[in-house]
């Protein structure tokens, strides 16, 4: 399966009104719109939106979004899906969602639901300038209770490859030259651990903390540098008890032939090899670490 990046990520939203306010006005998104089911918002790229919330009684993934080249892949996609037994909870089809496109959906052995998709429109005004600018998702961390059988689906169906191991800890997964796009991290329950998006450098990731702390939030972790994946983070926890990251530099594997996964040892100037961060706060852990996701099954409708 040729998945090429990340496109965006729905997160379901006990609190929406703040939860929006905290994007637009602390972490520097735009609105990309609103409809029946969700907010839309996106970042300084041509992304048409990057981030979805959608009202609901809890926290929880409602899907993750993932591009693929053409319509014909989406198709390809889905025969092969079928063929391994992956349930569909939307065959291939023109979406409807803003920015619409021609993609499916389906279910993950956690019953993540995500989406392949191609076609979709992209801005065309090239945004407005702020003083804080994420440009699209860098990266998202889930927690798994199935940690091999779920890296092993990611990996072998969906052909994600294994950048790096944090000990049997975590996965972090690519799709392209970037270190990761995705990551796995062994939890007693399947939940959102973190979102991160790219910054344009060090800067901005300093521009974005320095907004927020002029709201009068500080950093819940960071800023610093993370060993695997050699990117510099800074994380918060959002109104709705999620955690977001301001992330750049993110290591880019270039020779998919001669590249060796490493094996990191769990120790802090591995999780922080500038040793600037300290360490997570118990706040910060038990929020990534989330509640108990049931996943898409028994939600309803695709649109619920």
């Amino acid at each position: 399966m040729k998945i090429q990046d990340i496109r965006h990520v729905g997160l379901l939203s006990p609190a929406i009104e703040p939860h929006a306010r905290f994007y637009l006005e602390g972490w520097g998104l735009q609105s990309a719109g609103e409809d029946r089911h969700a907010r839309y918002f996106r970042g300084m790229s041509a992304d048409h939106h990057i981030l979805s919330l959608h009202p609901a009684g809890r926290c929880g993934l409602h899907h993750l979004a993932f591009s693929v080249d053409g319509r014909e892949e989406v198709d390809a996609a889905a025969g092969e899906l079928e063929r391994t037994g992956t349930p569909l909870v939307a065959r291939p089809s023109d979406l409807d969602e803003p920015g619409g496109g021609y993609g499916l959906r389906f279910l993950d052995p956690e019953n993540r639901c995500i989406e392949l998709s191609a076609g979709v429109a992209e801005r065309s005004d090239g945004g407005s300038a702020r003083e804080v600018e994420p440009l699209r998702l860098c990266h998202v961390v889930l927690n798994t209770a199935r940690f091999d059988e779920v890296v092993e689906f990611y990996t072998d169906i969906l052909g994600f490859r294994v950048s790096d191991w944090n000990e049997n800890q975590m996965a972090f997964l690519r799709c392209n030259p970037k270190h990761h796009v995705l990551a796995f991290n062994r939890a007693d329950h399947a939940s959102v651990n973190h979102v991160a998006y790219v910054m344009a450098n060090v800067d901005g990731v300093m521009k974005g903390l320095s907004n927020l702390r002029a709201l009068g939030q500080k950093p819940d972790w960071g800023p610093g540098r993370h060993g695997p994946g050699n990117n510099i983070f800074c994380y918060y926890k959002d109104p709705a008890g999620y955690v977001s990251e301001f992330s750049s530099d993110m290591e880019h594997i270039e020779d998919e032939a001669t590249h060796q996964p490493a094996v990191w040892r769990r120790v802090p100037e591995h999780a922080d090899v500038w040793g600037t961060a300290g360490s997570p706060s118990p706040e910060v852990r038990k929020a990534m670490a989330g509640d108990p996701d049931p996943g898409w099954a028994g939600k309803g409708t695709l649109a619920d």
